[in-house]
This record gives C-alpha cells, structure tokens and sequence, in this order.
C-alpha cells in the first residue's frame, strides 16, 4: 500500500451483481526468537473479516466480531482448549523442522493455512490446508486424491507418516467437504448483517512525481472481491500495468491498488481511465487520467496506516503464500463437531 489519501467517487456505470464466494480460513503461526511477538497465533477470518484470535501470551480464544460475541461460554472455552494444544504441538514442529534443515538458532517460522469456500449461487465448494517454513511451502493436503504433497524432500519424511494413516486422511477430506463448510454457513447467516452487505468505493488517482506510476486507489468497499484495472480509448488496458493485493482496512472494508506507466506524451494522445468493479454491486466506478499538463493528481503520503497493514498482514500469515493454494492441508480429528477447527495440529515426526 502506497497511499492513503481519499478522493472522488467514481462516476456510476450499470454492471451485473455476480453471486458471492464466502470463505473461512485460519491462519496458525508459531516463531522462534522473533522479539516482542507471541510464539503462537491463531487468526480465524470469515470472508476476510477477522472473527477470532488466539495468542501465547494472552492464551484465551476470543470473539472479533459482535455477532459471535453471543456464542455459549463453552464454546469458548473449548476454542481455547483446542488452540493451548495445538500451541504444544506447534511448538514441537518448528524444532523438529529446524532439525530437518540442519538449523540451530535464528529466527524460524511454521504457518499452517487452512479452510474452505462455499459458491452461494452454484453451491460449488473447495478445501484447502497447507503448511509453509521460513516462507516456503513444506506440506499440503490433495483433496482429490486424498493425500499428501511433499515439495521439499525434507518434507518426504512427514508426508510418508501422515499418508500411512489412510483413516486420519479420510477425515481429513470430510472437515474440508463436509464440517468446514456447515460451520461456514453458519458464520455467514450469524453474521449476514455485516458480510452480506455491500459498501461502494471511494477510488483516487495520485502519483509520487511526474515520472512515476499513476496508482489508482479504491478503498472502503465491501466485500472484499474486486477488480481494479485500467482502459486506455475505451478498451481494456493490461499493458505496463502492476495490480496490488486487497488489504483490509481498520473498519472492516477493503482497499487495493492498481499502477499504471504511462509517458505524458502518451496520456496527451490517448485516453486513459481506472475502472473500479465490486463483486454484488451493480455499478462501476470509473476515474479519468488527465493529461500531463491538466493533472492534478495528489502526492503519494506514507502514513501509520501503511504500517498497521503490514502487521496485520504479518499476523494473518498472507505474506507467507502470496498466491492461494487449493491442495488442502493438514489432517483433522473431526469428532468433535462443536468446534469448526478441533483437532487440527498433527505432529511432523
């Protein structure tokens, strides 16, 4: 994120409400020797809002949004219950994992990435759960074939084990086809008011210097799917543009950013627009690039805010895996159904 000045709303164009892709995914990281930060962390997201956390230091699950708030004090207690022993079994993880890779001390990371995403139109489902160290994919989980994925050989050890236990990976497919996503129709229905809503974006264009990218900036929309991208004369535009990740923003809305490189002479000849589209809300929002000499584009201004998004990036784990895996991950003891993520740690040895 290089910005964070608002500007000007798009103008308003007729486009066609699409149905909505909800997803719940947790998000499990355990460190070592990183300074003033909590050695476990459990983010749980219901498409893309935070919803419950977990840490080390505070070693209580609890609610982020008001419309889970209301869930029975033993649920709770059996979130927290769950996330104290996967802590235990973390922790053992990323020693065994730094035994694996010939390491010692140092800063090492384990995150595990799991979850799974309902189509509200077609029904369509997917699971996906995979682990990663030190920034790399180690493990996963292959929903169609129902076994696990070693991309490193030092992860040939572990996928050996989990696969020798063709019940445990049974189960393991019926959490991403089955639990995973009764629990996620429940979160979206408990919380229907907030994530079936729809907030239009604010968009602005602004530049650092004449000789820099135009960044096209929308911000403060909901939900979180969206396309941000450039026509030039009238025509879709893919040429010397770079596209930025959706960030969230403090309130619960999103913003994302598109760079675009264009020479002033190019921009006097031709006419450029950022087009703005929000999955479920019907218009486009549309910003025209003046031309070089009328352009008053605002400065970039890098601000606190940029530096919240990189925290809360760091927690969520999305820095790790910068494109969404499908494969699936890690087995699951799938007993106990009051709890949509029980059981989910599994020892790499």
């Amino acid at each position: 994120m290089k910005g964070i000045i608002l500007l000007v709303l798009g103008i308003g164009l007729l486009h066609t409400a699409s149905a909505v892709t909800h997803s719940l995914k947790y998000f499990y990281t355990t460190s070592s020797e990183v300074p003033n930060f909590p050695e476990f962390v459990v983010v749980g997201m219901v498409d893309g809002v935070q919803m419950v956390h977990y840490d080390s230091n505070s070693q209580r699950a609890v609610p982020k949004q008001d419309w889970n708030k209301a869930a029975d004090p033993q649920y709770w207690e059996r979130n927290t219950g769950n996330c104290k022993g996967t802590q235990q079994t973390f922790k053992a993880n990323i020693d065994i994992l730094k035994q694996r890779f010939n390491q010692s001390g140092g800063v090492h990371i384990v995150q595990n990435m799991f979850g799974c995403e309902w189509d509200d139109e077609s029904g369509a489902t997917e699971g996906f759960d995979q682990h990663g160290y030190d920034g790399e994919d180690f493990i996963a989980f292959d929903l169609k074939t129902t076994k696990w994925i070693a991309p490193t050989p030092q992860a040939v050890i572990t996928k050996q084990k989990w696969d020798s236990n063709i019940a445990r990976n049974e189960q393991t497919k019926n959490y991403y086809t089955q639990i995973c996503i009764e629990w996620l129709k429940k979160y979206v229905d408990y919380g229907k008011s907030t994530l079936m809503r729809t907030v239009s974006p604010s968009v602005s264009l602004f530049q650092k210097n004449p000789s820099s990218p135009v960044t096209c900036h929308a911000t403060g929309f909901y939900p979180s799917d969206v396309m941000v991208s450039w026509q030039k004369d009238g025509q879709d535009h893919h040429e010397d543009v770079e596209y930025g990740e959706t960030l969230p923003n403090h309130d619960g809305t999103f913003q994302k950013s598109s760079h675009l490189t264009v020479t002033p002479e190019d921009r006097k000849n031709n006419k450029y627009q950022c087009v703005v589209q929000v999955k479920g809300i019907k218009d486009d929002f549309i910003r025209v690039l003046p031309d070089q000499d009328a352009a008053n584009i605002v400065p970039i201004i890098v601000g606190v805010v940029a530096l919240l998004l990189v925290i809360v990036a760091v927690v969520v784990g999305v820095v790790i895996w910068k494109k969404r895996s499908k494969k699936g991950f890690v087995p699951a003891s799938t007993s106990d159904t009051d709890s949509d993520n029980s059981g989910r740690a599994a020892q790499m040895t």
